[in-house]
């Protein structure tokens, strides 16, 4: 095949996400509709900020700054029900501690992608119980 007849073709990963209905549902239990729901609100707007802030540190190259604010992603996550985002987390984590440049690369970007869907999916169950 000569090079001018391949096509370039990109990939658009994707994943099923999914919120833990029952700890959102204990938030509900422990803190009532309008607490839960301002902490569910408040956390994903840190979450948000918290992923952009992440994707900056990455191109900026401080892992250091990285790896912390990673690390309180975890936190956040799983204080509203984002199992796979808290784990994907501590998947960045790992691969930043193994200096392992190609490996933050990858899971940094599943991170980002699987937040924003996470954030999206958590949105859209507020939009259906309002």
């Amino acid at each position: 095949m000569k090079g001018d007849d391949m096509q370039l073709v990109q990939i658009r990963p994707t994943e099923q996400v999914s919120v833990d209905q029952e700890r959102l549902g204990l938030l509900y239990t422990q803190l009532g509709e309008v607490g839960a729901e301002d902490v569910v609100c408040r956390a994903m707007e840190e979450l948000a900020l918290r992923m952009a802030h992440c994707d900056r540190l990455y191109r900026t190259r401080d892992q250091t700054g990285l790896r912390k604010s990673v690390h309180t992603l975890i936190a956040i996550a799983d204080q509203i029900g984002m199992g796979l985002v808290a784990q994907v987390a501590k998947d960045v984590i790992a691969s930043i501690d193994q200096a392992d440049d190609i490996a933050t690369a990858a899971t940094l970007s599943r991170l980002l992608r699987i937040g924003e869907r996470s954030l999206t999916a958590i949105w859209d169950m507020q939009d259906i119980t309002l």
